[in-house]
């Protein structure tokens, strides 16, 4: 954990945002997955380990605001636990580390709470999103479920979206500790893209990097040849010469902050013509959007700037034609380009999605577009320094989404169809880097991984290393 004066720091300024009141933060249980004692690796909940910094199942984190007053609510080990675990820090020593004095048993939670709203304070908390947390805070709060579900505080959210969304220099370095991780997966990955592999055998190794590395991927690995469906975890396919292989994955250090990168590679390590031509198009979507972030730039312009440099592209191969700003306004880029740039990203990969894509990547300025395609950008509004977001452009073939468009008569002056569908059999590509926003612009964060044409063929024909633990741990 970081030192105790970051939390003590991070309440403060939520209580100044907050103004009045009691904010509750519930920290996570195990949570079995084919029997009670068999867990799940157990990952605390991010916004609890934001400002109360303990990474232990069943403890809730009060913060009075009205009386300054900060409260760790859980149990000391038993001798059952003791002997399974071996021997452990008490509650008090664990709050300690977190600059908090107040503790008291799990059991005392729901007096104290009722006792608070007796005097009139209200309890503010966060949106759910495990059931286990529903039932619990139904109980404590004396709510129905539905209740507990759709009476989220409002004011908590925007205070804690406020705070969260600017990164401190200790977490950009843990976020460039994921990033690092993230250049051996990807690498790696780049090495092991040959004909006769299997996709699992790829997806394996690197998801064991981050485990060795740090910890667990910071989401569920998405490797395929399949690049067209956005969200592939499936890695049952055996690798084909003449095919592309997307590989979108990162990994959360100890720390619980995340890395999320991707890169598309030809199996077996050379681009034919074919592949460079949309490979060089999205990645000058990635060069030319990466440029353009900066603060005081509202994010949606850059996607939009992202998806003409796509449409450009298509238009030198012939997929595309008429005029390029037209054609964008239209949404005729979203038959190849149907997701958005970006996303904020910090402990969780997709920073702070659990309290409302419209409240983290929007405000009363910046609105959420309705179009098909740019509907789905997760992250719109004028870019701050200290926000860390990705940037991840991409193109695709989806036969479904073509046939659609056409059937229905869509873009005829901007798409050539005929030649589109000579592409079913592609698939996708998407880049992605994870970038920082600075005073003056942006910066890319971590080690350089491999993006070019040139520099993805060089390394996909060097020898895998083993790796060296050193440095990262």
């Amino acid at each position: 954990m970081f030192k105790k004066e970051v939390y003590i720091d991070r309440r403060n300024r939520l209580k100044k945002e907050l103004g009045s009141g009691i904010a509750l933060f519930m920290g996570n249980e195990e949570a079995a997955f084919n029997y009670p004692a068999n867990t799940y690796h157990f990952r605390q909940d991010s916004h609890f380990l934001y400002f109360f910094g303990l990474n232990h199942p069943g403890f809730a984190g009060v913060i009075d605001v009205d009386n300054d007053t900060d409260y760790i609510f859980g149990n000391d080990f038993d001798i059952e636990d003791i002997i399974w675990m071996g021997v452990q820090p008490s509650l008090a020593d664990m709050a300690a580390e977190v600059g908090i004095s107040k503790t008291a048993p799990r059991n005392d939670l729901a007096t104290f709470l009722k006792n608070a709203m007796s005097k009139g304070q209200k309890i503010h908390f966060l949106p759910t999103y495990r059931g286990t947390t529903v039932i619990q805070m139904a109980e404590l709060l004396g709510k129905s479920i539905s209740e507990v579900k759709n009476g989220a505080s409002v004011e908590l959210i925007k205070a804690v979206i406020k705070l969260k969304e600017i990164k401190d220099d200790a977490e950009i370095a843990e976020i460039e500790k994921a990033v690092d991780i993230a250049y051996l997966m990807h690498t790696t990955s780049m090495k092991m893209a040959m004909p006769g592999v299997k996709e699992q055998e790829i997806a394996g190794t690197i998801e064991g990097i981050s485990m060795a590395l740090g910890g667990p991927v910071s989401f569920p690995i998405i490797l395929s040849m399949d690049g067209q469906t956005l969200h592939n975890h499936y890695h049952g396919n055996i690798l084909e010469k003449g095919r592309m292989m997307v590989t979108d994955a990162g990994a959360e250090t100890q720390l619980c902050y995340s890395s999320d990168i991707t890169r598309t590679v030809p199996v077996g390590g050379k681009f034919n013509s074919r592949q460079k031509d949309i490979y060089e198009t999205v990645l000058s979507a990635i060069v030319n959007s990466t440029a353009a972030t900066k603060p005081g730039v509202e994010y949606r312009e850059v996607h939009m700037l992202a998806a003409k440099h796509i449409v450009d592209g298509l238009k030198g191969v012939g997929l595309m034609k008429g005029n390029m700003d037209d054609a964008v306004a239209a949404g005729a880029h979203t038959l190849f380009f149907p997701h958005g740039l970006g996303h904020m990203m910090g402990m969780d990969v997709h920073d702070m999605e659990g309290l409302g894509e419209n409240h983290v990547g929007y405000d009363e300025k910046t609105k959420r577009a309705e179009q098909f395609g740019t509907a789905y950008l997760r992250l719109g509004k004028v870019l701050k320094p200290g926000f860390v977001i990705t940037n991840e452009p991409g193109c695709y073939f989806i036969p479904t989404l073509i046939d659609k468009f056409r059937s229905e008569g869509k873009f005829m002056d901007f798409i050539n169809y005929d030649k589109v569908e000579t592409y079913k059999d592609f698939g996708g590509i998407r880049i992605e880097d994870d970038i920082l926003v600075t005073e003056t612009g942006c910066r890319v964060l971590g080690k350089p991984i491999p993006k070019t044409v040139a520099d993805v063929e060089r390394t996909m024909a060097e020898p895998r290393e083993f790796i060296k633990l050193e440095g990262y741990l």
